[in-house]
């Protein structure tokens, strides 16, 4: 896959620590198999030139694999999911002090 950039696809079993507060949320992407090691990219909606981007990491939990990345210290407010400089998910809300969840089973879902 195009979007993997050579990163590391082993497990990461270490937990995340989110940054939370007034006005600043986190947003947890869960996806498929498909997408491990995949880079994508997020953006505030109507600016899709200021992107960042997480990579999509295998993390065991209760015994089985599950696959998503982390995007932490957002401002609340909406944003579009990017794969291969494609949208794969427009008006994604973020909302401060919260952590928000999305699922992706599919990378052209």
């Amino acid at each position: 896959m195009s979007s993997n950039h050579d990163h590391s696809t082993d497990a990461r079993p270490e937990h995340v620590m989110l940054d939370l507060g007034p006005g600043v949320g986190a947003l947890v992407l869960q996806t498929g198999a498909d997408l491990h090691g995949a880079e994508i990219e997020i953006s505030p909606t109507g600016r899709d030139d200021e992107r960042s981007h997480k990579q999509v990491h295998e993390r065991p939990v209760a015994g089985r694999p599950l696959y998503g990345a982390v995007f932490d210290r957002l401002p609340a407010g909406e944003y579009t999911l990017w794969l291969d400089d494609r949208p794969l998910r427009r008006d994604v809300a973020v909302a401060g002090a919260v952590v928000s969840h999305l699922s992706i089973k599919e990378a052209h879902a």
